[in-house]
């Protein structure tokens, strides 16, 4: 009997210790994510250019580079911002989610959240990543000019936003095979329970 009682403690132990690396894995996706967002989503550059010139007077238009502009960069915000929303979530799931284990499914659910997040931040950074190349070096072929040598600051701080977001994907990715294995080792535990049992 003792030494089922010392195998349960160091299971509990190892189980506290897995619930706050998760924890802190969270808060730190989290943050990636939410400076992706906010970074994207204030990322503006006006710059005033001459496009002729009359005589001996410039022709200056004033451009204005917005993330608003391109379908791609605001899916990046969108993803990134639910990413953001999902991780605190689960930040307060982890927390206090011991109350709301309705038949064993939380793990389940939280396996299957954090699957979609992943998916949904791969797909927002992606997207940006290539407008951010069509940016940065234009395309011959449909005749696009890059504006990267234009907006630089633009292109500067759209590059910070990728950053932090491949951050989250990464860490995403971390805890979703957390989540996986907690899941797994759950339902092993629930079966080795009930395999004991009279």
């Amino acid at each position: 009997m003792a030494l089922q009682n010392g195998e349960k403690a160091a299971f509990t132990g190892y189980k506290a210790k897995s619930s706050w690396t998760l924890l802190g894995l969270r808060l730190v996706a989290f943050l990636a994510a939410a400076a992706a967002t906010l970074v994207m989503a204030l990322n503006k550059q006006t710059k005033t250019l001459v496009v002729a010139t009359i005589g001996t007077t410039p022709v200056d238009v004033t451009l204005t580079a917005k993330f608003q502009h391109t379908p791609a960069f605001v899916f990046f915000v969108i993803a990134n911002g639910l990413v953001s929303i999902h991780n605190l979530v689960m930040i307060l799931v982890d927390l206090f989610g011991s109350k709301f284990n309705y038949k064993g499914l939380r793990f389940a659910m939280i396996a299957i959240l954090d699957m979609l997040n992943v998916a949904l931040v791969s797909g927002g950074a992606n997207a940006a990543v290539f407008m951010a190349a069509l940016g940065k070096n234009g395309n011959s072929h449909a005749r696009w000019d890059k504006i990267c040598d234009k907006f630089g600051t633009f292109c500067d701080h759209g590059g910070g936003a990728l950053i932090a977001s491949f951050a989250a994907l990464a860490l995403m990715l971390l805890i979703s095979v957390i989540s996986i294995l907690k899941l797994v080792k759950s339902h092993n535990n629930n079966n080795a329970h009930f395999n004991v049992l009279p």
